[in-house]
């Protein structure tokens, strides 16, 4: 009785897991499934950070397809979804963002630290190069 009891227990508190399963969303035509999966692949899970939206698992992401799809069907266009769910997380919800002021760090970053880590590396071996003595060239008048 008392291992009943514990199944029973144990499924209602696993309940919450199963009902998280969402059903695939049901689309009007294949221009419209293009469309979504196109769209959800460039925007990333605000949880998941390096996951994009259609391949997230994360509750939000559940969420943020379905308001996707309710966008699209109201008619709106990519960018005026893109610029709803910016306005909603920032910037960080686009793989790829618009080059702006407060993204310019984001996209010219790494080429600023390579430039940095190229000069700070030829420095180096100049200072070295300059430092070392030159080395006697072999006197070619002994013979072993």
């Amino acid at each position: 009785m008392k291992r009943l009891l514990f199944a029973f227990l144990l499924l209602l508190a696993m309940a919450p897991a199963f009902a998280a399963v969402e059903a695939p969303p049901q689309f009007r035509d294949a221009a419209e499934e293009q469309r979504f999966r196109q769209l959800t692949t460039e925007l990333r899970c605000v949880m998941c950070q390096n996951q994009s939206l259609a391949d997230s698992n994360a509750l939000i992401a559940h969420d943020l397809r379905k308001e996707v799809l309710l966008l699209m069907r109201e008619g709106k266009s990519d960018a005026q979804i893109k610029q709803f769910l910016v306005a909603r997380y920032t910037d960080f919800v686009l793989y790829k963002p618009e080059v702006k002021p407060m993204t310019w760090l984001l996209w010219f970053g790494p080429a600023v630290l390579l430039l940095i880590g190229a000069g700070v590396i030829a420095t180096i071996v100049r200072k070295r190069s300059a430092s070392t003595p030159a080395l006697p060239l072999p006197d070619d008048s002994q013979e072993w």
